[in-house]
């Protein structure tokens, strides 16, 4: 017998259905001829606990740690042992084992841990399928790989659980302990992911929080030229008070210009043209689509992940959604017409959209060298029928679809312009941006950046028509929402200092991966330490104590990020896990010397942000009453996810 073990039951349905003859369902499995498909739950298996490898470990103790496992050990989800069981059985009368898991880290490792927990010494194939289709899942079955190629991905994705294990074990058991030494009767949880994402929330608030509003003063100006109107913008020069952003700071001079320019004549200096064509935007990756939804639908990341999955397991009209790739690959070009005409035909936005698509087209999405495990989110092909969907899910699919229609589209075409006027000695400046071809942006009804000048040449007349000051004051940055964060997850280099580090991101300038993004930024509100404001993402009193309390290098994004890319390096040119995990060890020991009751007291007493509600008291349920280094009460285990 073939065993094919699948990463869940909706991907081992999908094999079945491709295989060739009549499926026979049996107890945790599929049978087709031959072959028989069974598959995972998500994690069958999870990191052991600390009392696995010491039953002492089992009460939370400060002189206990670090907590450092010699040998790892692995033990079954409590909901996973039935289906593990069924696999154990199955794998005892197979003959050649094929690894179905998903095609990216963590599916690698999901499956291959189950492989190598119940024993099997034979040979394993590779099985990678990014869509439910039956073509494309036949087309995976004809080209199976050794599972040996993918090695790297598993020492990778096991480095990234056994580190996560350390961090958060022992960090959250010591902020914890430390926590009840300053009173706080909780858990507080430590995560090499979460906790720079709270870092990150935590900081914005403050720089709303502190900021000081500053007044600064625009003149404006309307113009008459030979073709029509236009307002053009005083620019003080350097014997104006300026702020380092060019802004007047002083309302009189502008006040005093203001009286005199109505009629006054003028001259255009200097006239610059310049045309554009802009590609259509690519295909999305899973966080690009969760920014557009979010500002768009204002839904949050977590309803786009699930949504897509739904899109993708139980409705099939879209490919894997878990990429962090914007590329298709070349061979999906040739196809691209009858899949899009298919998926787009019961939809009457989508068939519109489809009428204006020139197949003849190929544009730089698709690109075998920029497709890795995934590729971009993309229509299977299937029809839409919007009917059986709900109208989130109808939406969410648009816009996969929007953004492949969108690359038979034309380039948009501008024509940007900038003019500088001289009036009474004074420069203005105008700009303005005319469409020559919309391309591909009527799928996207973005506003226009700035509305098209009357015709201009240079060295014409103008006079003033009329001419006014605005009263200004600059603004705090905006509160994060779940767009914002996630972007900001995505290019985490915009918030380094570090000029080096900055340098060493610009290939791994990420924090989190697309399967994990959303369930950060739920895991911070449902422990408490963020909550929703309407769209926006808030920290509470206790996530800046927490951050406060904490070293800054637990709380800055540099760390987690530069992990990820000692992670890429062992993924993908096969260097060894031990540096890495031994680099970590060191690491641990100086920030578990970090602790100290007395800072996080003051941190807890001077807190600053908005409340929290029931988190703090499931906290108060699940914590250890004391924290002293002997304590005898245990402290329960509480899972840290990143």
């Amino acid at each position: 017998m073939r065993l094919i073990i699948a990463e869940k039951p909706s991907l081992a349905r999908a094999i079945a259905d491709a295989l060739p003859g009549a499926p026979r369902k049996q107890e945790g499995a599929i049978a087709v001829g031959d072959t028989t498909v069974t598959w995972c739950l998500g994690h069958l298996l999870e990191q052991a606990p600390p009392d696995a490898y010491d039953p002492a470990l089992k009460q939370w103790r400060l002189d206990t740690l670090p907590i450092l496992p010699e040998r790892w050990k692995l033990t079954p989800r409590p909901k996973a042992r039935g289906q593990l069981a069924a696999i154990r059985k199955l794998l005892k009368a197979a003959r050649e084992v094929v690894h179905a898991g998903d095609p990216d880290r963590e599916g690698q490792l999901l499956v291959q841990e189950v492989i190598e927990y119940l024993g099997w010494k034979g040979e394993v194939s590779r099985l990678l399928i990014s869509d439910l289709n039956r073509p494309a899942v036949q087309r995976a079955l004809s080209r199976l790989e050794d599972n040996r190629h993918h090695q790297p991905l598993y020492r990778a994705a096991e480095s990234r659980s056994r580190a996560d294990w350390l961090y958060g074990i022992n960090l959250t058991r010591a902020w914890t302990l430390t926590g009840r030494q300053a009173g706080h009767d909780g858990v507080l949880s430590v995560g090499r992911v979460q906790t720079p994402v709270l870092g990150l929330v935590v900081r914005r608030d403050a720089d709303i929080r502190h900021f000081e509003p500053r007044p600064f003063f625009v003149l404006w100006a309307d113009l008459r030229v030979a073709g029509g109107q236009l307002r053009a913008w005083w620019a003080p020069g350097e014997g104006h008070p300026l702020d380092d952003q060019g802004r007047l700071l002083n309302r009189q001079p502008a006040a005093d210009l203001a009286e005199r320019l109505p009629g006054a004549d003028g001259r255009l200096v200097a006239l610059e043209t310049q045309e554009k064509r802009q590609a259509a935007p690519l295909p999305y990756s899973l966080s690009a689509l969760q920014v557009d939804a979010a500002r768009r639908y204002g839904i949050s990341a977590k309803v786009v992940l699930d949504t897509c999955q739904a899109l993708y397991e139980r409705h099939q009209l879209i490919t894997y959604p878990r990429s962090d790739c914007r590329y298709l690959p070349e061979e999906h070009f040739a196809a691209a017409r009858g899949t899009l005409e298919s998926a787009c035909r019961d939809d009457d936005t989508l068939r519109g959209w489809l009428a204006g698509a020139d197949f003849a087209r190929r544009s730089r999405a698709w690109n075998d060298g920029r497709v890795g495990a995934h590729h971009a989110l993309a229509p299977t092909g299937r029809p839409a029928d919007t009917a059986r969907l709900t109208a989130t899910e109808a939406n969410v699919f648009r816009l996969v679809a929007r953004n492949v229609l969108a690359q038979f589209y034309p380039p948009l075409a501008t024509r940007d312009v900038k003019a500088a006027f001289s009036i009474l000695d004074e420069s203005f400046r105008a700009r303005g941006q005319e469409i020559l071809d919309p391309g591909w942006k009527p799928l996207f009804t973005t506003r226009d950046d700035a509305p098209p000048l009357p015709p201009l040449s240079e060295g014409e007349g103008c006079r003033v028509q009329d001419a006014g000051v605005e009263d200004r004051e600059t603004r705090p940055p905006e509160p994060f929402n779940d767009a914002s964060l996630i972007k900001a997850m995505m290019n985490i280099g915009r918030y380094v200092d570090d000029p080096a580090v900055k340098r060493t991101l610009r290939d791994h300038d990420c924090l989190g991966t697309e399967a994990t993004r959303a369930s950060i930024l739920e895991t911070l509100i449902d422990r408490g330490y963020l909550v929703r404001q309407g769209k926006a993402l808030r920290a509470t009193r206790l996530g800046s104590a927490l951050i406060a309390s904490l070293p800054e290098a637990v709380s800055r994004p540099e760390r987690t990020a530069l992990w990820e890319q000692r992670l890429g390096a062992i993924a993908e040119d096969g260097a060894p896990p031990a540096p890495f995990l031994a680099s970590l060890v060191a690491d641990l020991r100086t920030l578990l010397a970090a602790a100290d009751a007395g800072r996080l007291r003051q941190a807890l007493h001077g807190a600053e942000g908005v409340d929290a509600q029931p988190p703090g008291r499931t906290s108060r349920r699940r914590g250890p009453r004391r924290a002293t280094t002997g304590s005898k009460r245990r402290a329960p285990r509480r899972k840290e996810s990143r």
